[in-house]
């Protein structure tokens, strides 16, 4: 039987009350996807809103533009999933082996506080199915609890987008909290890469998170492997 992964992205376009664009970072979404596809898992796209999700230019345009960021948008049948993802109102975790949350400034706004997006990890977690985010992505799990009623990354190797790195692109003090900070706060053994920009990803259990959008890869290679042992 095929696998079926649920990615599940922001619908926030503008970073907090600013004017400034934002959405949801490319490769965060099109490493994953191809990689899973080359699997034969099924791929479904959903996002807090439904619709057409918001993407962020830069991560549009070079340097950041990939190889297959540039064969995604010629994929009709890819970019159709972007433009028409469901909105979570329309998904639960059954019927999926894993769930996926990519980044992009925009899952700060709309993803810590979400009561659906919580209710569906949670229904995630209970099943004890594959959580996965990746850079911004873990702003999704700050308030998601285990079975234990703690914390679900309390206890549990896991990164994200650093500190340094949110420093670094001078938002530190547009986002609603520091993601690195956060994770810590809640009991994460947090771990990151020696250098900022480095791919970096983890897999402890059902949890696999990566760091920066050069991550992406690799955290899809770890969601094939904890789907693999299960």
């Amino acid at each position: 039987m095929a696998k079926n992964i649920l990615i599940v992205c922001t619908s926030c376009d503008r970073l907090g009350d600013t004017d400034e664009p934002t959405g949801c970072w490319a490769e965060e979404v099109v490493a994953p996807y191809y990689i899973w596809k080359k699997h034969g898992y099924n791929v479904t796209i959903a996002s807090v809103k439904g619709g057409e999700v918001p993407m962020d230019e830069a991560s549009l345009n070079p340097p950041f533009l990939t190889k297959e960021v540039e064969e995604f948008l010629l994929d009709d049948a890819a970019m159709k999933g972007l433009m028409e993802s469901l909105p979570l109102s329309q998904v639960t975790a059954a019927g999926y082996d894993a769930v996926f949350l990519p980044g992009g400034h925009g899952t700060c706004w709309d993803f810590p506080d979400n009561a659906e997006l919580l209710a569906l990890l949670s229904q995630f977690v209970e099943a004890n199915k594959v959580v996965s985010a990746v850079c911004h992505g873990p702003m999704g799990l700050v308030n998601v609890k285990g079975p234990d009623g703690q914390p679900l990354v309390a206890g549990k190797k896991a990164t994200c987008f650093s500190d340094a790195e949110e420093f670094a692109v001078a938002k530190e003090k547009l986002v609603p909290f520091l993601l690195e900070t956060r994770l810590k706060e809640l009991g994460a053994v947090f771990q990151s890469a020696p250098e900022k920009w480095a791919p970096f990803a983890l897999r402890d259990g059902n949890l696999v998170t990566g760091q920066n959008p050069a991550s992406s890869a690799r955290v899809a290679e770890l969601v094939v492997e904890a789907l693999s042992s299960a």
